[in-house]
């Protein structure tokens, strides 16, 4: 099935695996709050037990530098796209209220970007992503 939306998430190539997985988290987290469409149903097994819905298409991940991830945000923003942010300073937070401080604290042009995740119209996040390769 080809979906008319696209999810990237664009992180850092220089991470620790750790910190990879917990950004890549973080910003699924962010984006599927944001856009309540991106959640499938409840799965169901074969007894009946219940689990949670996920994230109901693909979601594509790419690596970057800190200057390709600064080229993607400011491709989201001009294509109108509300990106999912995490940034070097939240890494030192233990909490939602600390890492919304340690963004205002940020000037945008000296974001220190660990990963960017993109929801929206499949040509657009296409356009925000182009030039970058899959995380390996």
């Amino acid at each position: 099935m080809i979906y008319e939306t696209k999810t990237a998430l664009v992180l850092r190539k220089d991470l620790a695996a750790w910190q990879t997985a917990n950004v890549a988290a973080f910003l699924a987290g962010g984006l599927a709050g944001t856009h309540a469409h991106l959640m499938g149903e409840p799965y169901l097994d074969a007894n009946g037990r219940a689990y949670t819905a996920l994230i109901r298409e693909p979601v594509f991940v790419y690596g970057a530098t800190l200057e390709e991830l600064q080229r993607t945000h400011q491709r989201a923003l001009s294509r109108e796209l509300v990106p999912a942010i995490y940034i070097e300073p939240m890494f030192a937070t233990t909490n939602d209220a600390d890492n919304r401080a340690a963004v205002a604290a940020a000037p945008v042009e000296a974001m220190n970007f660990v990963g960017i995740g993109v929801h929206g119209p499949r040509k657009a996040v296409d356009k925000v992503v182009n030039g970058l390769k899959f995380l390996s």
